[in-house]
């Protein structure tokens, strides 16, 4: 895992731009073609087998909670127990996920989260740094097939129904997340709505959601967090109504970090995991306190040594787990240094590509850049 430097290619905020990127220079710099990550065809191979395994671990996971009934730890409200346990048994769709990962290119990838109910990062890790490959290394290949997989899984749906897309709308980032993901649903000849999740409305009556024309809403993805959903004022009528939810509410154990420690429990000293529990005394050596609830590197704790790093933000109230260090890699070429995080995406159960993220820090976030990657024989 190489990081080279490169000059940007002319135009390219025009190019993305007409492929719905808008938000390519949020916080100034977001996208950043002025580096880029080489890959051996190994080193892909490897993370792709990697991602798959986990997946299928933190399944199985999902499985044993939903067995035994171990919901405690993970501070979902009672009444939605319920429904997470009848939408796995059903099997219900699910479409996609990212693993974050810390990996320099030897060694074993180890496994930071897993973001399983509303990533983001689609847009620039599907079709901008393919675009991007084409232009600059059209020689080389990408680990990047996004866009035909989120098309085939939305293919599995094949009864006819309309997809609402729902998220919101004043978020330029989640917008044209939700924007893309429709579009993927459209090719693959689905119906589609898309709304702003304000403009979602009820009929008590009937648990039936509608949508601004008053028409009932037969399938919802929703770009807007499950645990925000339980907490919402209609949040009980989600518990009648038979629309059906993607992601699934099975989701809400992947999505919330205390599946951490539940995965080192069922797989100990696993090569791709890293220690966690919810007691810090069984942690040893550097470790990170993450909220059981935490977005976009919010209020995240990093022990590292006699230094302590944390990051500010509204999470926390229902708990934290403890995880481990592995320090992201670190690259230095005097004008900007970097730590840098790959995010691996699932869609389906299938390994589906890489997206790597940048910070000056060891915390990963929001304004953190994005920066391209293609891989060599």
């Amino acid at each position: 895992m190489e990081r080279i430097q490169l000059k940007p290619r002319q135009g390219w905020q025009q190019q993305f731009e007409q492929l719905g990127f808008t938000y390519h220079s949020i916080d100034d710099l977001y996208w950043d073609e002025r580096y880029a990550y080489r890959f051996t065809s190994e080193q892909i191979d490897h993370l792709e087998s990697v991602t798959e395994e986990l997946h299928q671990m933190a399944l199985q996971a999902v499985g044993q909670v939903v067995r035994e009934g171990s919901y405690e730890k993970f501070a979902i409200p009672d009444p939605f127990r319920k429904k997470i346990e009848d939408s796995w048994l059903a099997g219900e769709f699910s479409l996609y996920g990212r693993f974050d990962l810390s990996w320099n290119g030897s060694g074993e990838p180890k496994l930071l989260e897993y973001n399983a109910d509303t990533p983001t990062g689609l847009v620039e890790s599907s079709v901008a740094q393919w675009y991007w490959l084409q232009d600059v290394f059209p020689q080389h290949d990408q680990f990047n097939s996004l866009h035909e997989k989120l098309i085939a899984q939305w293919q599995k749906l094949s009864d006819g129904k309309a997809v609402h897309f729902a998220g919101i709308s004043a978020s330029e980032e989640d917008w044209g997340n939700l924007s893309y993901l429709r579009d993927t649903a459209m090719q693959a000849g689905i119906r589609t709505e898309q709304l702003d999740m304000a403009d979602i409305g009820l009929d008590a009556a009937s648990s039936t959601f509608v949508d601004q024309s008053d028409q009932p809403i037969q399938r919802l993805f929703k770009l807007y967090p499950w645990e925000w959903l339980c907490r919402e004022s209609f949040g009980s009528a989600l518990l009648a109504t038979e629309m059906q939810v993607i992601e699934p509410a099975w989701k809400m154990l992947l999505s919330n970090k205390a599946i951490l420690p539940l995965l080192w429990e069922m797989f100990p000293n696993h090569p791709n995991l890293l220690a966690a529990s919810f007691d810090q005394w069984r942690i040893s050596g550097d470790y990170v306190k993450k909220p059981l609830y935490s977005r976009e590197g919010d209020n995240i704790v990093l022990y590292q040594g006699s230094q302590v790093l944390r990051t500010e933000g509204q999470y926390g109230a229902e708990g934290y787990v403890y995880q481990s260090l592995a320090p992201l890699p670190f690259y230095d070429d005097g004008v900007t240094p970097a730590f840098a995080c790959i995010g691996s995406w699932v869609v389906g159960d299938q390994a589906a590509g890489i997206g790597i993220r940048e910070d000056a820090t060891l915390i990963t976030k929001d304004t953190s850049r994005f920066i391209p990657h293609f891989f060599t024989e």
